[in-house]
């Protein structure tokens, strides 16, 4: 009796493990993944990626209900200036800047830190800036139930300054205006007024 001898089924790319798909990515671009400086450039990139697109496993209305406290303050806040990295889910290339968040509470506030984590969880994934921009609002809208809530984000794209165009000093500028910031005109530019203010520290 003669035995069969299996053969191994070819890796599909369902199959292939991320390092093993970075390694073919190289070789396409017509690199050799096995030069020195680039042996260890696979691994070294799906950290890099699993990093800039953590916030697919992070829970944004969690990370804002442990952080909402009962207020009877109803002025405006503001956290502005909140640096802010993304990746463009076009040419996977980083788009970077600004973030400046309002809101005007209408019984609970929620913990300054916490703002700038919400930016994070929504900008550490694919992302379009016009999107992220109103992800961040109605966020916020959901969590506290505002009297309304602003954002603002200023960023210059990679995907401008380095390929197509090429405008080196281009930026896109987005906003978000739900509630009073939408409807009041005196509201939305007393917030406006703010983010573009600078003391004399810098602040």
């Amino acid at each position: 009796m003669t035995s069969v001898k299996k053969t191994e089924d070819p890796v599909t790319l369902k199959q292939a493990e991320t390092q093993e798909l970075l390694h073919e990515l190289l070789v396409r671009l017509g690199e050799d993944p096995g030069r020195e400086g680039l042996t260890r450039t696979p691994e070294r990139m799906e950290r890099a990626l699993r990093y800039l697109t953590r916030g697919y496993n992070q829970d944004a209305e969690k990370t804002l209900k442990d952080a909402l406290f009962d207020v009877s303050y109803d002025e405006m806040v503001i956290v502005k200036d909140i640096e802010m990295f993304s990746l463009c889910e076009h040419h996977i290339l980083p788009f970077f800047g600004k973030v400046h968040v309002a809101y005007i509470p209408n019984g609970k506030v929620i913990g300054l830190s916490k703002i700038p984590r919400l930016v994070d969880i929504f900008a550490r994934r694919l992302q379009v800036q016009e999107r992220l921009t109103t992800q961040i609002a109605e966020s916020i809208q959901r969590a506290i139930q505002p009297q309304g809530v602003g954002v603002v984000i200023e960023a210059r794209h990679l995907c401008m300054m380095m390929r197509g165009v090429e405008k080196q000093h281009s930026s896109a500028v987005t906003s978000a205006m739900l509630g009073v910031f939408r409807d009041r005109q005196e509201t939305r530019e007393e917030f406006l007024s703010l983010i573009r203010a600078r003391a004399a520290n810098g602040v």
